[in-house]
């Protein structure tokens, strides 16, 4: 059965309290987000929403959120891809290769899932 719809602007505030309760060191994915903010199956919005904050400063800690794969969703030549890495880093977050380890480092919110 589809899911009903939900606006952007509905939405957009349920994702982004989710991404706000992120701890300093861990990692989300888009679909962890989606899944926690009561919109399962919605991983892209997370995207389409983190997109269009267009970083909202600081009080989003947008950095947080990578893909299932454990990989910065970004083009790896991009500021923005060297950014959120950077901060990851500062964070405490190590990559091995290009990956981040959800076992380490995934944020263990109650039963969430990490991919859809």
């Amino acid at each position: 059965m589809p899911s009903k719809p939900i606006t952007a602007a509905d939405a957009y505030p349920l994702i982004f309290a989710v991404i706000r309760r992120i701890p300093r060191g861990k990692v989300a994915s888009y679909a962890q987000i989606a899944y926690a903010a009561g919109l399962p199956g919605r991983a892209r919005m997370v995207g389409r929403a983190l997109a269009d904050a267009g970083g909202a400063g600081p009080k989003l800690p947008w950095h947080r959120v990578i893909n299932a794969q454990g990989r910065i969703a970004l083009p790896r030549s991009s500021e923005a891809y060297v950014e959120q890495k950077s901060r990851l880093i500062a964070e405490g977050v190590l990559f091995e290769g290009d990956r981040v380890s959800f076992t380490r480092y995934g944020w263990k919110r109650g039963s969430a899932p990490v991919l859809d």
